[in-house]
């Protein structure tokens, strides 16, 4: 596992996690899957459980989402890392 921490939000790469590239954000009791697309872009995934648990504040959610926008590379070189750079 590798984590790394900005603007108070946990990021997290799971070591034996799956495709497409993701991190796993934590603040204020909630998680919120990223995904690292390839065209440099920072999304909520597109999976049921992308937010948990599924009424954490928007605001909430907005934090992780604009933290992971900013520091996208960093994001990236950190999943790369721990996946062998798939």
């Amino acid at each position: 596992m590798g984590s790394t921490k900005f603007g108070g939000v946990l990021f997290v790469a799971y070591l034996n996690d799956h495709l497409p590239r993701h991190m796993h954000g934590f603040t204020g009791g909630i998680e919120v899957i990223v995904d690292l697309l390839l065209d440099g872009n920072a999304a909520l995934a597109e999976r049921a459980d992308a937010v948990r648990p599924p009424n954490a504040k928007r605001s909430d959610v907005k934090k992780i989402l604009s933290a992971a926008a900013s520091h996208f590379d960093e994001l990236v070189e950190l999943w790369e890392k721990n996946h062998d750079n798939a």
